[in-house]
């Protein structure tokens, strides 16, 4: 399959792999938010266990395109794996609506913080990105990733939190450029 999101990252293709519920975050219902350190894009490290004491929306997302860099091969034919930007745009569109509803948003990928302060400047995200590039995140709630050319990646999922507590996921996550809104109808 060709790459058709190079021409335009901003819109979301059709015709891409839709991933099925595989049951890999079937356990994350209920569970409290990690005392795990990650940096933001803020270049503070942060506490999760702290950061999601209140009503926090997290979305993790494989990885965003970086300018000047080729898509990894194939990635097009991954469930789940295109659509990062498209998704985090639609975070960042309907961000007043999350805050009116006293919902926080982070985005989280295993990315370099480098690469994602690119991204949320050139992006103007106003919400904290934050970088997992060991994983912290996989290892203590048991996300699911995937591998392709030699690299893991996060697969897509969203969890709100509210006190520190997982209390809705969803997973998988299609289409991308939709799951903002959809998260936006669970929460009236």
């Amino acid at each position: 399959m060709s790459n058709p999101s190079v021409a335009n990252p901003y819109e979301f293709p059709p015709g891409l792999p839709v991933p099925e519920d595989d049951g890999a975050c079937s356990h994350l219902s209920g569970m409290a938010a990690p005392d795990v350190r990650l940096r933001g894009v803020d270049g503070k490290e942060w506490n999760l266990g702290e950061l999601l004491r209140d009503k926090v929306l997290v979305y993790v997302y494989p990885a965003t395109g970086v300018p000047g860099t080729d898509p990894i091969p194939g990635w097009d034919d991954i469930p789940g794996a295109p659509g990062c930007t498209v998704q985090s745009l639609g975070y960042r569109d309907h961000y007043a609506e999350f805050r009116a509803a006293g919902v926080e948003v982070i985005g989280i990928s295993a990315q370099a913080t480098t690469e994602q302060q690119e991204f949320a400047q050139r992006t103007q995200i106003p919400y904290l990105l934050l970088s997992d590039p060991t994983f912290k995140l996989r290892d203590t709630l048991r996300l699911p990733t995937f591998t392709a050319h030699g690299r893991t990646f996060y697969r897509r999922l969203a969890l709100l939190f509210e006190r520190g507590v997982i209390r809705r996921v969803f997973y998988p996550i299609f289409p991308p450029n939709e799951n903002a809104a959809e998260v936006l109808a669970a929460l009236t």
